[in-house]
């Protein structure tokens, strides 16, 4: 019954720490996030400028683009993770 009043580390961790120690576990989640917001942020910006297409479009190429660069981020974080981990045996 005591182990369930324990006090753990992992709860009253703020925000900020988390996203470090995630940094520190995988370093290309910090870059997928900047890209993400960056590629997001001018596809907005964009949006003023989209001509004769429909905005629904422009939104849903946006959301694409934001998306494929995270996935290439992720990927290529594997990848390295990969090289790393078979160039040490």
């Amino acid at each position: 019954m005591s182990s369930d009043n324990q006090w753990s580390a992992d709860e009253d961790e703020g925000l900020l720490s988390r996203l470090i120690r995630k940094s520190r576990d995988s370093p290309f989640v910090p870059v997928g996030i900047a890209g993400f917001t960056t590629v997001g942020s001018y596809g907005l910006y964009k949006l003023k400028y989209r001509r004769d297409q429909r905005m629904s479009i422009h939104l849903i190429h946006t959301r694409v683009a934001a998306q494929g660069f995270v996935v290439r981020a992720v990927t290529l974080g594997n990848l390295l993770n990969l090289y790393l981990v078979f160039s040490c045996l």
